[in-house]
């Protein structure tokens, strides 16, 4: 393994060059460097000047016998004296190493540092190394850096998330866990009022029974409901997407209910479309109507894609991208890429990836992590670590590990499901991007495809940990993405059922003055504890260390 990392760290090294950190401050001019150098030459002075005072002024401050009395008194101390100052200074220094842990393990953060950084480095002079660029106040970079920082935070829905009925209820059937926590249902719940209910429900009975429906905590009275809707409509295409996610049991049954559902859903989209000019409530209802279609349709592909049709999926997949464009917030390309892994139609998955790995779009594990099995496709059969040490990386066994560092880059936590030294669990209905949700998710489905492609998990296992000690600390700053965001713990925690271990990126390292109170703490009691058991030798040594500071 140790060769393995330190391929991945001279293979990455070698073919990329550092990248600039983000906000780089431009060279100084000559101005700037003479004032500096000014700066510096006349702390110099200070400096040489206040030892000529104290020099000259030997005499009337009477320094020597000074120094003579402070000698004659350190002589005159007893072993007890040491014992006692060092037993104190220890006891001083453990509390204060008590303190930084307890703070540390709650904030996450040095007190001792967070309070010399905040306080005592202004009153001391300190500045901000980097100068800010014309028109770019640093003040206006950190507000956008946290404004990112929280963007990343949001939390999106599952593109492959499982059915309830049919999957994660099964899973609780055998198990006796609940997959899914009461955070992730009740972002569901939202999700489904936002997408299934509009101001104009109000006139068709059905739709307020479901209003009401959606809002339902419990399961039994969700599907109680949807049978109520039913029977005031046969027609009402969500109650059948009730009905196809909580109640049926299998995939078959799901499937069953979501085609009654699309041809109830169909005759409604039709009869919006021809009305939506109408006024506004129209064309909301038109909004609602095209969001349940296209839900449907998706959900069938789904299911097309777990019976073993996979190529039926596909086509309902594309279709959907086609006429319902600008709904790319269902991320349907990635149910797409999926299943095109599936059929092993890589051209196919290479052609949609050129289309979806844009700068302007949000990346997500699905994407960085795909385009990184491609590339590692193209060598993963014939690779070694130690032919590839002896001879070096070709080109295409560099962008490999290239594509591998960029996607551990992005969401650290996978290449642990993907090698399975970590347990899989169900996905949740909803992800956070970059988080451990979303790894779990991208791992469930995608696991088999890294399998099915000889020696990829090979070279990913060779490279992943060389790889992630080369990205840079990830709260400062990224190469290829923003700043690792400081919230995905939080968030992973309130997705993640209780019983999964959460993985957490990244792993908070001691600061140095734990470590320092720690080492301060140890020493002072162990000379305590000599001076108390050998006090005429350590009265000897610290007299003799005394004199040689005096003199």
């Amino acid at each position: 393994m140790a060769d393995g990392d330190g391929l991945g760290e001279a293979a990455t090294a070698a073919a990329s060059p550092p990248a600039p950190a983000p906000g780089l401050s431009p060279p100084l001019g000559w101005r700037e460097r003479l004032r500096a150098g000014l700066a510096g030459t006349g702390a110099s002075l200070w400096f040489v000047a206040g030892l000529g005072l104290l020099y000259a002024l030997r005499v009337p401050l009477r320094l020597c016998e000074n120094l003579a009395a402070v000698t004659i008194f350190l002589n005159s101390l007893t072993p007890k004296f040491y014992v006692a100052l060092t037993g104190t200074s220890s006891l001083i220094s453990g509390l204060i190493f008590i303190f930084e842990w307890w703070y540390f393990h709650k904030h996450g953060t040095s007190f001792i540092e967070q309070v010399s950084v905040s306080h005592l480095r202004p009153l001391m002079g300190g500045t901000e190394s980097s100068i800010a660029e014309p028109g770019f106040p640093s003040s206006n970079r950190e507000s956008e850096t946290s404004r990112q920082n929280l963007s990343e935070c949001k939390v999106w829905r599952n593109p492959l998330n499982l059915f309830r009925g049919a999957e994660y209820r099964r899973y609780t059937w055998v198990t006796g866990k609940e997959p899914l926590t009461y955070y992730d249902m009740n972002l569901s719940a939202q999700d489904h009022q936002t997408f299934f209910t509009c101001d104009t429900d109000f006139l068709r009975p059905s739709d307020i029974v479901m209003q009401k429906a959606w809002r339902e905590r419990n399961p039994p009275a969700r599907i109680k409901a949807a049978y109520q809707a039913l029977e005031l409509n046969n027609d009402c295409a969500t109650a059948y997407v009730l009905l196809a996610e909580e109640e049926a049991t299998t995939i078959v049954d799901a499937e069953r209910l979501f085609k009654q559902a699309l041809k109830a859903g169909e005759t409604i989209y039709r009869r919006s479309q021809q009305c939506q000019h109408q006024s506004p409530q129209h064309e909301a209802q038109l909004r609602r109507d095209t969001n349940v279609l296209v839900y449907i349709k998706r959900r069938l592909a789904m299911c097309a894609r777990k019976l073993g049709r996979i190529r039926e999926a596909v086509k309902i997949m594309r279709d959907l991208m086609k006429e319902f464009p600008p709904l790319t917030m269902l991320n349907i390309h990635e149910n797409l890429l999926e299943s095109l892994l599936e059929l092993q139609a890589y051209a196919d998955v290479q052609a949609v990836l050129a289309k979806y790995d844009d700068i302007s779009l949000p990346k997500s594990a699905a994407i960085c992590y795909t385009a990184a099995l491609l590339k590692t496709r193209t060598v993963s059969d014939k690779f070694s670590p130690e032919t590839a040490s002896r001879r070096g990386l070709s080109t295409a066994e560099i962008n490999a590990v290239e594509a591998i560092h960029r996607a551990v880059e992005f969401n650290p936590h996978v290449p642990k499901y993907l090698l399975e030294m970590k347990s899989l669990i169900l996905p949740p209905e909803h992800i956070l991007k970059r988080g451990d949700s979303e790894a779990i998710a991208y791992a469930f489905f995608h696991l088999q495809h890294w399998k099915r492609i000889e020696g990829a998990l090979n070279l990913l296992q060779c490279t992943w940990e060389g790889t992630f000690r080369m990205i840079p600390y990830p709260l400062e700053k990224g190469h290829l993405f923003y700043p690792y965001p400081s919230c995905t713990e939080t968030a992973d925690r309130e997705l993640l059922p209780t019983f999964h271990h959460v993985s957490v990126y990244p792993k908070k390292e001691l600061p140095f003055f734990i470590h320092f109170t720690a080492g301060l703490c140890s020493s002072t009691a162990m000379i305590a504890l000599l001076t108390h058991q050998f006090p005429e030798i350590m009265g000897v040594f610290a007299k003799a260390n005394t004199m040689e500071k005096v003199g």
